[in-house]
C-alpha cells in the first residue's frame, strides 16, 4: 500500500449523527493540525460539502461513506471508521478497492464493560422489577421471591459470550473476580484461557446455549452472523436464562425474540440495540415486562473523543512511518 508524507496528505473528518455524542468535536482536527501543521486537515460537521472535499482526500475519518459518495474518493488510501462495527462499509466497491480500512475497536471497551456488568447485576437481582413495583408504591418482597425467576446471585453463574473481542475480554476482567464463570463462543473455538474457562467454536453454539445462565451477544455484523439468534437458539436456552444484546440488532431475529419473551421461553432480555433504531413506539418490546431496553448507550462516555483521537493519532504516526496500522479490518471477513 502506498503511504503519503504529511506535506502531501489531506485528511478529512466527516461524521454526522442525530445523537450528538457520536459527532467528533473540533478537538480531533485541532490535535492533528498541531502535530502535523503541514498536513491539510478538513472537518465537515455534516455531509454537506462532501462532494467538494472528498475527491482529493487521502485519509477519511468517519462512520459511513455510502457507495455513491465513495465513488467521489478518487485519491483515498485509508478509511478509518469511528465505529467498531463496519457492516455499513462492507459493500463490494470498497472491499475490492485495495484501500486500508481500520476501525475504533477497543475505544468503547470501558463504558461497555461497565454497562454489561451493570446489566448482569440488574437482571440477576431483578432491579427493573423493583423499579416497576416502586412506581406502584408496592412492597413486593414476597411476589419477587415467588416469581418463576427469582432474584439470584451472580457468583457461580455461567455467562456465555457470543463473540469474545475487546469488549468481551474487558467484561471478563471485571466479572471473573466476582466468581462469574465466563464462557465464550468464538469463530475458532480458541481464546485467552486466563479470561474464559471454556471456549466453543461457532459451529458448537447450539451445544453451548443450553448450559448458559446469561447469553451476551457481542459479535460483529457479517453475512454469517445476521439473524444468528432465532427461534431455534432461544428454544435451547434455559427458561431461567437471560439474553443480552450489545452487538447489532441485525444479529437477532426480532420476531423470534419477541415470541420467546411473550411465551416466557427465556427469563428476559436486555437490549441496547434493535433491528430499527430508534425503536418504533409500536414495537411490542416496549411493553414486555421481561424486556429491559436501553437506547444504544452502552458505549456512551465523557472520554469517548479523547480515546478516539488517541487512536487516530497513533495510527497516523504508524501511517507516516510505514508501520502496521492498529485495528486493520479484514475485508474478507468484514471485521
Amino acid at each position: 500500500m502506498t503511504r503519503t508524507i504529511p506535506a502531501e496528505t489531506k485528511l478529512l473528518i466527516c461524521v454526522w449523527h442525530r445523537f450528538s455524542l457520536w459527532n467528533p468535536p473540533p478537538l480531533m482536527a485541532e490535535r492533528v493540525r498541531e502535530r502535523w501543521p503541514e498536513m491539510r486537515v478538513a472537518h465537515l460537521p455534516t455531509y454537506d460539502g462532501l462532494q467538494t472535499e472528498l475527491p482529493d482526500t487521502n485519509i477519511f475519518v468517519g462512520f459511513s461513506l455510502r457507495p455513491e459518495k465513495f465513488a467521489w474518493a478518487r485519491k483515498l488510501l485509508w478509511l478509518h471508521s469511528t465505529a467498531a462495527g463496519i457492516g455499513q462499509l462492507m459493500y463490494p466497491e470498497l472491499r475490492r478497492s485495495g484501500i486500508e480500512v481500520t476501525n475504533a475497536s477497543g475505544v468503547h471497551c470501558v463504558p461497555m464493560a461497565e454497562h454489561i456488568l451493570g446489566t448482569l447485576i440488574a437482571l440477576a437481582h431483578r432491579f427493573p422489577d423493583y423499579f416497576r413495583f416502586q412506581q406502584q408504591a408496592k412492597w413486593a418482597q414476597q411476589e419477587l421471591w415467588d416469581a418463576p425467576v427469582r432474584p439470584r446471585e451472580l457468583r457461580g453463574q455461567v455467562v456465555l459470550f457470543i463473540g469474545f473481542g475487546a469488549i468481551g475480554r474487558e467484561v471478563a476482567k471485571l466479572a471473573r473476580p466476582l466468581g462469574i464463570r465466563v464462557w465464550a463462543v468464538t469463530r475458532t473455538g480458541k481464546g485467552d484461557a486466563d479470561l474464559a474457562e471454556k471456549f466453543f467454536p461457532s459451529s458448537k453454539l447450539l451445544e453451548a446455549l443450553p448450559q448458559a445462565d446469561f447469553v451476551i451477544l457481542a459479535a460483529p455484523e457479517t453475512s454469517e452472523t445476521r439473524a444468528m439468534m432465532g427461534a431455534r437458539q432461544f428454544a435451547l436456552m434455559k427458561p431461567s436464562a437471560y439474553f443480552i444484546n450489545v452487538a447489532r440488532g441485525a444479529l437477532v431475529d426480532e420476531p423470534a425474540l419477541i415470541a420467546a419473551l411473550q411465551q416466557n421461553k427465556i427469563a428476559g432480555a436486555a437490549l441496547d440495540v434493535a433491528s430499527q433504531e430508534p425503536l418504533p413506539p409500536e414495537n411490542p418490546l416496549w411493553k414486555l415486562d421481561n424486556a429491559f431496553i436501553t437506547p444504544h448507550v452502552s458505549a456512551v462516555s465523557e472520554h469517548l473523543w479523547e480515546r478516539q483521537t488517541d487512536l487516530l493519532m497513533e495510527n497516523l504516526e504508524r501511517w507516516f512511518s510505514g508501520r502496521e496500522l492498529l485495528n486493520r479490518v479484514d475485508l474478507e471477513r468484514g471485521y
